[in-house]
């Protein structure tokens, strides 16, 4: 899910688990992209809800990773986060159902 996010865009932490079929498990989302490791993930577009940074583990650096795509900030808040939240004008990309 997080590597469908465009870049200039955020989902929250709770968009995540929401299009990961886990409602519910915001906080489960910040954990995993806390400690990922893969840079082909793009961890540093996943933000706590009403468009703060959250927790990450080098704060500076997802704030210079997101204004690198155009994000603009004030303060640890993005700016415009309405207009710049994802999935909101876009559909996420279909999941492949897993077979049982």
């Amino acid at each position: 899910m997080v590597r469908s996010i465009p870049p200039g865009r955020v989902a929250t932490y709770g968009d995540v688990a929401v299009l990961a079929g886990r409602t519910g498990a915001a906080r489960a989302v910040g954990n995993v992209m806390r400690h990922c490791e893969d840079p082909s993930i793009p961890c540093h577009r996943v933000v706590a809800a009403g468009g703060a940074l959250g927790g990450y583990t080098d704060p500076q650096r997802k704030k210079q990773r997101l204004a690198a795509e155009g994000v603009t900030f004030s303060g640890r808040r993005i700016r415009r986060f309405p207009d710049l939240r994802w999935p909101g004008d876009e559909p996420a990309t279909p999941r492949r159902r897993r077979p049982v």
